[in-house]
């Protein structure tokens, strides 16, 4: 597949998963090996280890909504830096619902093979998030 190509599987993802909570684009789009590496937690195991983790910050941040920043690709890899954003609306990562809008911002690295995505490595400004939350001090 062709780099454009690739960058719209990840667009889609972004769009259909995420946006549009259609947790089904998954089983499009995933590769039934994939692996996800997320920074600072366990691996990710296939699609339907994907939608579990999704529907975690579904249920944190109902209307989480994320924009693409920024999309390269080369070869059979998309880099996506993104901004989320959403109310805590449900418990997250141990702390309860706050009210609080939060802006999370990542980059993930998307390796394709003919069209499905089989591995990403992720990172994700959790701190940052959790400092919205009140649940960590901001530095002075």
């Amino acid at each position: 597949m062709s780099v454009e190509e690739n960058k719209a599987v990840v667009r889609r993802y972004i769009e259909g998963v995420i946006n549009k909570k259609n947790l089904a684009v998954v089983d499009e789009l995933y590769d039934a090996n994939y692996v996800g590496h997320l920074a600072g937690m366990e691996d990710i195991h296939g699609p339907e280890g994907l939608k579990q983790a999704v529907a975690t910050f579904f249920t944190a941040f109902p209307d989480l909504h994320c924009t693409v920043e920024d999309m390269v690709g080369e070869g059979d890899k998309v880099v996506c830096r993104f901004t989320g954003r959403g109310t805590h609306q449900g418990e997250f990562q141990g702390v309860a619902p706050t009210g609080k809008q939060a802006t999370l911002t990542g980059i993930v690295i998307s390796r394709i093979v003919s069209g499905k995505i089989v591995e990403e490595w992720e990172v994700i400004d959790m701190l940052g998030v959790m400092q919205q939350l009140g649940a960590i001090p901001t530095p002075e």
